[in-house]
């Protein structure tokens, strides 16, 4: 991870269990200009009980009420020998990969294939021996917040920071976790509330519908954003109805990027090189209002100011009024002393 924001597109469960699907998510954000494409590492059985419910917004996306949510994720799963496809595939495609572990076994998969950066999901956040073995295993860290108190996100940040983790190798991503995030439930002024109060690198995981919350938590000083995207969302599966697709996650890169630009100003507020040539054209100079004869006296009645600007200077006009003209001039003639 470097100084500019980075745009992680999270791919998550979005390829339904296949492979080409993967490749495809993977084509797209490259395409998109992303800096990683995010998975989702986890086996069912270790993640959930077969009496877990699913949530009510995994029902309404699968539209189907009677599988459990270990069946539903069981489709879900990406297995080793997928795993090892798609990283090579991303090393491919020059696009980093990683991704979420879910469980135990999964945090130690992905240490094992040599993965120095790890995600916490929101729901992980309050699992401690997840987050002690996390702290152990990788050396950077990126901590999403959805339905936490700051008194929680204290509590997780602590355990990789005792662990020895560098405060600067720490994002703590804002975050919600209602698929889609209803507008009104944003929050955004949270992120900036978590930077001042732990001291960390902030960013922020949208699961609102459409580009522009993440673009405008770029605006506020987000480092790291997350966004979920799939290649149709009318696919079945629970993320893809609060997902982007291609076209959007291009956009949003896009305009990520754009903002990124416009805020590495100095701060400093003077004329920049590309206005500089339209000084002259858009500013106004002191002009003859009428003929006025050499000797005669500058009143209101007789100059005025206009464009352009070369001459002299229009916040100069009551050095002007008062004083004698050096010569004829006429009509709109720019006035000189």
């Amino acid at each position: 991870m470097n100084n500019k924001v980075i745009v992680i597109a999270e791919a998550g469960v979005n390829h339904n269990g296949d492979i080409n699907k993967a490749f495809q998510l993977i084509d797209a954000a490259v395409i998109a200009g992303v800096d990683y494409v995010k998975f989702q590492t986890f086996k069912a059985e270790n993640l959930v009980s077969k009496s877990a419910k699913k949530a009510t917004y995994q029902i309404q996306n699968t539209k189907n009420e009677n599988n459990s949510q270990l069946e539903m994720l069981k489709q879900l799963e990406l297995s080793h020998s997928q795993h090892e496809q798609i990283i090579a595939y991303c090393k491919e495609k020059k696009i980093k990969f990683f991704s979420t572990a879910f469980d135990l076994d999964s945090l130690d998969y992905l240490a094992a294939l040599g993965l120095k950066l790890v995600k916490i999901p929101s729901g992980e956040i309050t699992n401690l021996p997840y987050l002690k073995k996390a702290a152990l295993l990788f050396e950077e860290v990126i901590i999403s917040t959805g339905m936490s108190l700051m008194t929680e996100i204290r509590d997780a940040l602590n355990i990789f920071l005792d662990s020895g983790i560098a405060r600067e190798k720490i994002t703590i991503l804002h975050c919600n976790t209602e698929y889609p995030t209803p507008m009104k439930d944003v929050n955004l002024k949270a992120m900036l509330s978590i930077g001042k109060e732990f001291g960390v690198k902030i960013g922020y995981s949208d699961h609102t519908l459409g580009i522009e919350v993440p673009i405008a938590a770029v605006a506020l000083g987000a480092s790291v954003i997350e966004k979920h995207f799939t290649l149709d969302k009318n696919l079945p599966g629970p993320d893809h109805a609060a997902s982007l697709e291609p076209d959007e996650l291009t956009a949003m890169c896009k305009a990520i990027r754009n903002i990124e630009e416009a805020l590495s100003g100095n701060g400093i507020k003077e004329p920049s090189a590309s206005e500089m040539k339209n000084i002259a054209i858009a500013r106004k100079s002191i002009f003859a209002k009428t003929d006025i004869k050499k000797g005669a006296v500058y009143t209101t009645n007789n100059i005025t100011t206009k464009r352009p600007g070369n001459g002299i200077s229009a916040m100069r006009w009551e050095e002007v009024l008062g004083t004698v003209a050096i010569r004829d001039f006429e009509d709109d003639e720019l006035i000189e002393l």
